[in-house]
């Protein structure tokens, strides 16, 4: 699960709710403080995740001149779903992609997905590439997770399908403080990410991590469109192995950034790092 560092946001940067044909999705939109933006880029969670994931990069990607907008999905966190498992199928996901693009109203967007975000923005690119100037593909990979976190998310499933997601958060803590992953988690935080938990739905959950779990290799397909593509992660990553993702780079003709000393959220792990990574790469196209 991760984590963002920080919680407040910048004063560059408000959060609101945008409204799309596909209904209205919770937003934090940072913007540079004293010029019009060089470019927009839309930037799209991971499993378990949320829009405040990014919530490190807002400024200094807004003082790089770039305008800068998280999201949440359908049903994630902050913005309303259905309980519904059919309704978070990668098509409907990337068809929500498209419609938040849309709603943007700046033209082609730089797109990023972080983890399984990597998915749904492959997916909305494969479906129709126009919208975007660019693809970054953070911390995900070329098909399904690693053998390891495909049996986690399937335990997670099958806690989710019988047992309400209170007690399935209880049992993941207890879990934590047996490995003692919670170590030196601030209350508020601590607070923020049961909140989420707890307002993420529960068919999304069931449904995205079903995706993790299944995914093809659609890396040739991928390779085929003619849009920058950029993958960026840690120098270690538990869904993903690096070298796996290396290999991807390779098959996408990609620009590739390793962040040292991060693991599978740089965007949190070394956001200064990143950011600097991903306006570099902006800047080209």
């Amino acid at each position: 699960m991760s984590r963002p560092p920080i919680l407040t946001l910048p004063a560059c940067a408000r959060a609101y709710r945008l409204k799309t044909e596909r209904g209205a999705f919770a937003v934090c939109d940072a913007r540079p403080p004293s010029a019009e933006p060089r470019a927009t880029a839309l930037l799209v969670p991971g499993f378990t995740g949320s829009k405040e994931d990014f919530n490190a990069l807002l400024e200094p990607l807004a003082q790089a001149g770039f305008r800068v907008v998280s999201v949440d999905g359908r049903g994630q966190y902050e913005s309303e779903g259905p309980a519904d498992e059919t309704a978070y199928g990668l098509d409907e996901l990337a068809a929500d992609v498209h419609a938040q693009a849309a709603a943007l109203g700046d033209g082609p967007v730089h797109l990023l997905g972080h983890s399984l975000g990597g998915l749904i923005t492959r997916a909305a690119v494969l479906r129709d590439a126009s919208p975007f100037r660019s693809l970054t593909i953070m911390s995900s990979g070329p098909a399904a997770v690693s053998a390891e976190q495909q049996a986690r998310t399937k335990l997670l499933i099958d806690a989710l399908s019988t047992r309400d997601k209170e007690a399935v958060w209880q049992a993941m803590r207890a879990m934590d403080a047996e490995n003692a992953a919670d170590a030196g988690t601030p209350p508020a935080l601590d607070e923020f990410l049961h909140r989420r938990w707890i307002g993420t739905e529960a068919a999304q959950l069931i449904g995205t991590g079903r995706q993790l779990i299944s995914e093809p290799d659609r890396v040739a397909e991928l390779a085929a469109v003619a849009l920058p593509k950029h993958v960026v992660s840690g120098a270690v990553d538990y869904a993903w192995p690096v070298p796996l993702m290396d290999e991807m780079a390779e098959r996408l003709s990609a620009r590739r950034t390793v962040i040292e000393g991060a693991e599978h959220s740089p965007n949190a792990e070394r956001p200064k790092e990143t950011a600097a990574a991903l306006a570099a790469f902006w800047s080209r196209h």
